[in-house]
């Protein structure tokens, strides 16, 4: 698809673009000045993304050359490969809760599914390798309990650590996640305690070194990322729909941009979000409403002026494809606690947790691609569950 579509192609005055916030700092890397300038120009360190994808980008803008359609070739490369390794734990996933029937099916839907495709032949993020380490944990977290030892914990806290410093946000997940594991080990009765402290000690050292640099860069504590401020803004105001503010946003806003130079990074997004808390308390009511919308808008498409007036098939498809899918999330999710599928609870956990801060920031379509596994994985089950129902009422 990348070849066919020339997707690593650019014209005259894209390659800002590329990659956009994760170009420019890569960019900034790889120029030598360091993980900064996220907005363009010398505006300085950053904090607003976390570092594990700039920095992949950083090291192929430096051997490739900075916006070159060969850089772009490779990450886009980089992302098939690591969509691809996605069916390995789709599988692996599938089998243990549903059965061979669902795993089968499950990983030859990841193959073809557009959203799939599109992420990784298009979009230079960290979206296709948070899928991958999402998918991987939960596989890791389902199978703890089957290994003795160590080992099971010291993987489950690396890889935690990994995938905190590539999307922050599926942290919101780890506590589901590593509770689940240990009241495994507990029903098993194996012992837990000594293996949760070391996943935790391992976790904390992954993200200690980005901690102390943002420490000393920013004299300030937070967890990976500092934007919280500025996201919380970009989808709460007297203007707000329910999407995201075009306004809000330095890279979009030349005004936007000047304050955030001016003040500095967190001064910036500590301000950014004391106008949305004020925004928030003097009109609760209005905030209740623009969260629902904001859930409609995760699972029943990209948010856009024209969400309610189609402008283009595309359009039509996509709201149409992502509502299909999220209500056959739903049931299946349903039937499988219903039915007490191993693992079904996890599932459950990951669908309420990883989602809510983006109904109370913003949603983008984007940022649904993480849980795409797990839909596929619901979905099948019940395609699954009906054929075996069908022949085992069909007279032989």
């Amino acid at each position: 698809m990348i070849f066919v579509f020339h997707t690593y192609r650019f014209g005259p005055g894209q390659p800002y673009n590329f990659g956009y916030e994760m170009g420019r700092i890569g960019r900034s890397i790889a120029q030598g000045n360091g993980f900064g300038n996220i907005y363009g120009g010398l505006t300085g360190p950053t904090a607003y993304e976390p570092p594990l994808y700039p920095y992949i980008v950083g090291g192929v803008f430096k051997l490739c050359g900075v916006y070159s359609p060969l850089s772009a070739l490779v990450l886009l490369s980089i992302n098939a490969v690591l969509s691809a390794l996605t069916c390995i734990p789709i599988v692996h996933i599938a089998k243990r809760c549903f059965g061979e029937t669902t795993a089968v099916g499950s990983a030859w839907t990841w193959a073809f599914y557009p959203f799939a495709i599109y992420w990784s032949t298009t979009w230079i993020w960290e979206t296709v390798l948070s899928t991958m380490l999402l998918a991987v944990l939960f596989w890791v977290t389902l199978a703890m309990d089957e290994y003795d030892g160590l080992k099971p914990w010291i993987w489950f806290g690396f890889v935690w650590g990994i995938t905190a410093l590539s999307n922050a946000t599926l942290v919101s997940f780890l506590p589901a996640s590593g509770l689940w594991a240990a009241r495994q080990h507990v029903k098993r009765n194996k012992p837990w305690l000594l293996g949760a402290v070391v996943a935790s000690l391992l976790f904390l050292a992954c993200l200690t070194p980005w901690q102390i640099r943002n420490y000393q860069t920013f004299h300030h504590l937070f967890f990976v990322r500092d934007d919280f401020g500025m996201n919380l803004r970009v989808g709460n105001g007297p203007e707000a729909k329910g999407a995201w503010l075009k306004s809000q946003i330095p890279s979009q806003n030349p005004a936007e941009f000047a304050r955030y130079v001016s003040m500095g990074e967190t001064a910036y997004a500590a301000a950014q979000g004391h106008q949305a808390l004020q925004f928030i308390k003097q009109n609760p009511g209005r905030f209740i409403v623009l969260c629902v919308k904001r859930f409609l808008y995760y699972w029943g498409g990209n948010p856009r002026p024209s969400v309610f007036h189609v402008a283009t098939p595309a359009n039509l498809f996509e709201i149409a494809f992502e509502s299909a899918t999220s209500a056959i999330c739903f049931w299946g999710l349903i039937r499988s606690v219903k039915k007490r599928v191993p693992g079904a609870w996890l599932f459950f956990w990951l669908i309420l947790l990883y989602p809510a801060v983006y109904y109370i920031t913003f949603p983008n379509l984007r940022y649904r691609q993480p849980l795409e596994p797990f839909i596929i994985i619901l979905g099948i089950s019940l395609t699954a569950a009906k054929a075996g129902a069908s022949l085992q009422t069909t007279p032989r």
